[in-house]
């Protein structure tokens, strides 16, 4: 393959990291056995990609290069660590003997990556970790997002988030934390953790905090295909009811944004472009997921999203049984956001006086104070009662609340429209 432009090799392997580095990752820490060595030796490979491959060319598969590449970079830094070390020395010799069994630049196989990833979830997601420390080192080691998307993702600063990392590796170093999938008993105690950071990774890509794009479907897919994973290897009415959640929240991708980028709010769309065999996997998912008489959160959620997948028209939902279904939802799971939601529908039952009066005291309550959402749901609503101030002002409030630029479009464009 000849050598690409430099602009266009660089965005290759911006493109490459945001959908490889989980993969790499792992399994390089299966080979090396520490998730610092081998987070340094991917980054290393990674600066090498962008120097070889622009006299090279791109390798047909870029995974294996990266892999062997960071693991001989590990290598050649223990060796240099080794001069004054014999442990160095003894882990150095060890690795070098097993770089024939891994094939240099043959690729490991899908089967045993995925087995790499599991293992690193729950190695990253260990009840030794705070909460929080479980969920933001999955989502920046595993799937690849960066500091800045998390802190967004949490309402919490870069620097604040950057430090639940560090403090999250040097648990499971000091612990030590083995990376293993627990066993069959230890499994039910760990899965909401994981389901968890699924999910939030599911919502940076449905709908991304920063950016030009309304979603991106990279993101999304991934957490679709962990979903199918943990489905697999623990087939509990939760983790069906998140996989169904997701498939029929992903249904809508097309119908979400216009050609030129525009966001398309759900009473607008076209649900001729919604993926009706993902509604239709994802409804046989929660049906299954709601006869187990087991279930929780996600599960409401998807049969929340189920009610409105099988709609055919935002005038023809069942906006009562939503409300029902949220009724339940934060009784089980209270949660602002969920109160939120709540809010609209309930503004849709009984007019938008009534879903104002719970969104004004969800906001005096101060969780969602610096949610965009909520405000923009608000000025929703004042605009629906003819109350074009106070819809300005709120609209206002969200637009300084957004990084994403299509919302920011759509807020700016209600804004002008009010005027």
């Amino acid at each position: 393959m000849p050598a690409p432009a430099p602009e266009q090799l660089r965005k290759t392997i911006e493109s490459l990291y945001r959908s490889e580095s989980g993969r790499v990752l792992a399994t390089l820490v299966r080979l090396l056995g520490d998730l610092d060595l081998a987070e340094e030796a991917m980054h290393e490979a990674f600066a090498a990609a962008l120097e070889f491959w622009s006299q090279t060319g791109i390798p047909d598969k870029p995974r294996p290069w990266l892999i062997s590449t960071a693991r001989f970079k590990a290598i050649d830094g223990i060796r240099r660590r080794a001069r004054f070390n014999g442990a160095q020395r003894d882990l150095a010799a060890h690795m070098e003997s097993r770089v024939d069994a891994f094939g240099g630049t043959e690729e490991t196989g899908d089967e045993e990556i995925e087995d790499d990833r599991l293992r690193l979830i729950f190695t990253c997601c260990h009840p030794a970790l705070p909460p929080e420390g479980q969920v933001a080192l999955t989502l920046r080691e595993i799937c690849g997002l960066t500091t800045e998307e998390i802190a967004r993702a949490f309402l919490v600063s870069p620097a604040a988030l950057a430090q639940r990392i560090v403090r999250a590796k040097a648990k499971i170093r000091e612990t030590p934390i083995p990376y293993e999938v627990p066993a069959p008993q230890e499994l039910p105690e760990r899965l909401d953790a994981v389901l968890q950071v699924i999910y939030l990774v599911f919502n940076e890509g449905y709908s991304a905090t920063a950016g030009t794009e309304v979603t991106r479907a990279g993101i999304t897919g991934e957490a679709i295909r962990l979903g199918r994973l943990l489905a697999g290897l623990q087939p509990e009415p939760e983790v069906i009811g998140l996989l169904a959640l997701m498939l029929l929240q992903e249904s809508r991708r097309a119908a979400r944004a216009s050609p030129a980028g525009e966001l398309i709010l759900l009473e607008h769309q076209d649900r001729a472009l919604w993926n009706r065999e993902q509604i239709a996997e994802g409804v046989g998912l929660v049906e299954k997921a709601l006869s187990s008489r087991r279930f929780g959160p996600y599960t409401l959620q998807a049969a929340i999203a189920a009610v409105h997948a099988e709609a055919e028209s935002t005038a023809a939902t069942d906006w009562r049984q939503i409300v029902a279904l949220y009724n339940q939802l934060v009784r089980i799971h209270p949660s602002p956001v969920a109160y939120l939601n709540r809010a609209v529908a309930i503004a849709m039952c009984d007019g938008p006086e009534a879903g104002l009066a719970h969104i004004d005291a969800l906001l005096e309550h101060g969780e969602l104070a610096n949610y965009y959402l909520a405000h923009s749901a608000r000025a929703e609503l004042y605009r629906r009662l003819g109350r074009t101030a106070e819809a300005r002002a709120s609209y206002e409030r969200a637009l300084a609340l957004t990084q994403q630029e299509p919302e920011r479009q759509f807020l700016q464009e209600r804004i002008r429209r009010l005027k």
